[in-house]
């Protein structure tokens, strides 16, 4: 048996190489970032997480609440004369929670139109970022000046938009920072003054009586922080600045 396969094999001679196969896939070459199941895979959700948190704090500044709430509470702080009470910490967490309550909506919509529908594979990455773009858009285009967005597409040099919905995000989010600014100086304005009055009692006070030595200071900061007190200064502040994005 083994005899008739090596004088068969023999007869046969030497087999050439097959030839090359046609490519049975269409043209082009893809990367697919989903998961077996059409989900995104781990690795591709990790590292959209890591980028996020590199660029969340300037999202944070930029693009939410938070700067004008820290604004208005560090002017409140300095109209009461406390260089560090309450400490750099305490204001800058405060203003993180108010950003997160009067950010909650826009939060939201992100979630349920942009996070979830990619996490569940239903769009892609670039859906998922215009879906997220667009509430953060809207959130800052009901708080930006048309002043302030005159003034950017002016500085870019840039064609008036024919609607805000066509607004670039490179365009609005400045023109939105130099609303918030805005705002909160107005605001701590009108913190400032009852405590600057109180100052200029004191000191005409104290002028009066002859003791030029006291330093006014030291005397009228009691009769601020009793003041603030009995009018719950804070719980004011609070009430204007939420108010303020209603």
């Amino acid at each position: 048996m083994i005899t008739a396969l090596l004088t068969a094999g023999a007869a046969a001679g030497p087999q050439g190489p097959a030839g090359p196969v046609a490519p049975t896939g269409g043209a082009g070459f893809t990367v697919a970032v989903n998961g077996i199941d059409g989900t995104p895979s781990t690795s591709i959700v990790l590292i959209l997480a890591i980028t996020l948190l590199s660029v969340a704090p300037a999202m944070l500044l930029m693009m939410t609440a938070f700067t004008k709430i820290v604004v208005v509470l560090s002017i409140t702080r300095n109209a009461l004369g406390l260089q560090g009470v309450p400490p750099n910490q305490v204001l800058a967490g405060l203003a993180l929670f108010l950003s997160l309550f009067v950010m909650a909506p826009v939060i939201t919509q992100i979630n349920t139109d942009a996070v979830q529908p990619f996490l569940q594979g239903t769009i892609t990455q670039g859906q998922m970022f215009e879906a997220a773009a667009e509430p953060l858009k809207q959130f800052m285009l009901h708080q930006t000046r048309q002043q302030d967005l005159a003034l950017i597409t002016r500085a870019a040099d840039r064609p008036n938009p024919a609607n805000p919905a066509d607004v670039p995000l490179t365009t609005l989010i400045p023109a939105f920072v130099l609303s918030e600014l805005r705002a909160a100086f107005i605001i701590g304005f009108v913190i400032y003054v009852p405590f600057l009055v109180i100052d200029i009692v004191v000191s005409s006070g104290l002028m009066a009586l002859g003791m030029m030595m006291l330093p006014p200071v030291t005397v009228s900061l009691p009769f601020k922080l009793l003041l603030f007190v009995m009018v719950n200064g804070w719980g004011l502040i609070v009430t204007a600045l939420v108010g303020s994005y209603r």
